[in-house]
């Protein structure tokens, strides 16, 4: 996920869902998706049909999770012969790869790492309807290795990295974004993909620093088992 750089072409459902508003390009990805800042209040995502993602599963988890912890408020969602696409509301924080938050590296870990801890802590894994479990995500593929066993089952956020996780002006925790594959999995999971993400942003040095405020120790064999899945999947 990257910021777009030059110029985006806009798919024609953007610029008819936008109206009058004025479309500014925020983010793309390696598979040709795109989000859009609609005005001042509205955001929209976009993702082309080739991908075989449909962005009305991640507007079905978003709907579910909101009443667990803070996510954006999905307006709407569809799909054409281009591709889908979902509607949020625009929520008021930054992205903890934002400027300010690079700026302070320290205080950007810190936030990642509580507001991950929070989520695993508040949404319920008995009452989740959706699965993120190494069988679910490689399929009918031979694994190289077994997985290891579970050291803390919880509803992961299914993508935790950086970018994803907005933090408000005091530098705590505000909410998390993209939940396209959220499900229940064993939370290294999702640390994993966390540990990588802020060392490719801010470097090896924090990564105890992030260990400690989620509270946690570092367990190497479910780190790179799950770096590997993470990577493979």
């Amino acid at each position: 996920m990257s910021v777009p750089d030059g110029d985006v072409p806009i798919p024609p459902v953007v610029r008819e869902l936008a109206g009058s508003e004025k479309i500014e390009p925020v983010w793309s990805n390696e598979l040709g998706g795109l989000t859009f800042r609609l005005g001042r209040e509205r955001y929209i995502k976009w993702t082309p049909a080739e991908t075989s993602i449909d962005l009305k599963e991640e507007a079905r988890r978003l709907k579910w999770v909101i009443r667990y912890s803070p996510v954006p408020k999905v307006l709407e969602s569809g799909s054409d012969r281009s591709g889908s696409w979902m509607i949020t509301e625009a929520l008021p924080w930054e992205s903890a790869v934002a400027d300010r938050w690079f700026a302070d590296p320290a205080r950007a870990v810190r936030a990642a790492a509580t507001g991950l801890r929070a989520f695993h802590d508040a949404v319920p894994v008995e009452q989740c309807p959706f699965d993120w479990s190494v069988r679910t995500r490689v399929g009918d593929r031979d694994l190289p290795v077994d997985p290891p066993s579970i050291d803390r089952l919880v509803v992961c956020h299914g993508d935790a990295c950086m970018p994803n996780t907005l933090i408000a002006d005091d530098g705590s925790w505000a909410a998390h974004v993209d939940m396209g594959t959220m499900g229940v999995a064993d939370r290294w999971a999702d640390l994993a993909p966390a540990i990588w993400s802020i060392e490719y942003n801010f470097g090896r040095n924090y990564r105890e620093a992030f260990l400690d405020a989620y509270g946690v120790e570092l367990d190497r064999e479910r780190l790179d088992y799950y770096l590997w899945l993470w990577e493979s999947t």
